[in-house]
């Protein structure tokens, strides 16, 4: 919105420092810095609204210290973060970006979603929510149109440049100075730590019938969406953790998606040039901000509580950024704790489930699953956990980041 129309004072009139908001390190800081300010101020309303309508989360007895002490505790919390995403990308992303489009498809439908299943549980009064089906396919139909339109729109498309000799080092909209370059549809992938490193799933489909080609992609795309999404919403079991994780995620996506959409840069490190994807870096900051303004009543002892609301919208988010950036096969690095999260559970029911069917009992790896409920148990203090995740977050970022020269 203000990206063109300052960039009309530009050209009409002018106008003194008009001109700053063609960058895109400009409009990223503006994006972080009024995201901040948006969730922190309308946290606050929020919070105080959703304390006097009553809207508290129903606290299972699942015998940890100190849960019993959270009932009564604002959800829906997840509206927060929300809000200081949209806002500050509406304000300062170039709306008309399709990358831009998917995400803020992503980020309204999961969150209408998990706004669902919260509302249940609170008004209703049903502590299960939404049934898990429906989540799975809301989760499904987001993969699904995300996967249909990085497959066929005509706007996603990998430049490749024959030369790039007169191009300017910066990060306005336009990069190049040339018109020495090919266009083309890529079903390429970005496989971490190997040279040469891409894998295009047109192998997968020997027949070469474009059809079928489209639909393993979107399948591929519904997994990414669905784990991703559900492993954000595992990991959102104590103060903090997956606000704290997802900002780390999200910090390192910024960088991915600033490499990803410059000529120079993304020549210089041997990965793909995408256009306009430099854009994503906007909806980045404003993520992350989001998060981070999240935190500041989020935080042990946290005053709200994101909720389905938020946790289902973050995943899905951090999966659809991965995938335009053509990045998917990175997820399992960067975005380890939600990964080891939702694998503790899996591993958990599945052997307490192999384990009474030969034994007759069920047995447990962990004293009890997610994984952050397993140390809980251990009788160490939720902050220091949550801490402790976020150290190993930033590990995964860096070693993520590390991909870019690492093969």
């Amino acid at each position: 919105m203000l990206y063109h129309l300052f960039n009309y004072l530009d050209k009409e009139f002018e106008l003194m420092g008009a001109g700053v908001f063609q960058y895109i390190s400009f409009r990223a800081g503006m994006a972080a810095l009024v995201s901040l300010l948006v969730t922190i101020t309308f946290g606050k309303a929020l919070i105080r609204l959703l304390q006097k309508k009553q809207v508290g989360e129903t606290i299972r007895d699942l015998g940890l210290e100190g849960q019993l002490q959270k009932k009564g505790t604002p959800t829906m919390g997840g509206l927060i973060i929300i809000a200081g995403i949209l806002i500050p990308t509406l304000l300062f992303a170039r709306v008309e970006n399709i990358y831009v489009i998917l995400l803020l498809v992503t980020t309204l439908v999961l969150g209408a979603i998990g706004f669902l299943d919260d509302y249940i549980k609170v008004f209703k009064k049903n502590k299960e929510g939404l049934a898990g089906k429906f989540k799975v396919i809301g989760q499904v139909s987001v993969g699904l149109i995300v996967g249909l339109t990085l497959y066929y729109h005509q706007d996603v498309v990998v430049r490749e440049f024959n030369t790039i000799e007169n191009q300017i080092l910066t990060d306005q909209v336009a990069v190049d100075k040339t018109d020495k370059f090919t266009d083309h549809k890529s079903t390429a992938t970005t496989i971490p730590f190997v040279k040469n490193n891409e894998l295009d799933y047109k192998l997968f489909n020997p027949s070469g019938i474009d059809a079928i080609t489209a639909a393993i992609y979107v399948l591929i795309v519904i997994f990414f969406v669905t784990a991703i999404s559900n492993g954000a919403n595992i990991t959102d079991g104590v103060d903090g953790l997956a606000a704290g994780s997802s900002a780390i995620i999200g910090l390192t996506l910024a960088i991915f998606a600033y490499v990803s959409g410059n000529a120079i840069f993304s020549d210089y490190l041997n990965v793909m040039f995408i256009p306009n994807s430099g854009e994503l870096v906007i909806f980045c900051t404003a993520f992350v901000g989001a998060c981070v303004g999240f935190l500041w009543y989020n935080s042990y002892p946290a005053q709200v509580f994101m909720g389905d609301t938020g946790s289902l919208a973050l995943g899905g988010i951090i999966a659809v950024i991965a995938l335009v950036l053509k990045k998917e096969l990175l997820i399992p690095v960067l975005c380890g704790i939600f990964v080891i999260e939702n694998l503790s559970v899996i591993i958990q029911v599945s052997y307490f489930k192999y384990t009474r069917k030969k034994y007759g009992e069920g047995r447990r790896i962990f004293k009890m699953s997610p994984l952050h409920h397993h140390y809980q148990k251990m009788d160490i203090p939720e902050s220091k956990i949550v801490t402790r995740f976020w150290i190993v977050g930033i590990l995964l970022a860096i070693m993520t980041l590390a991909t870019l020269k690492l093969r």
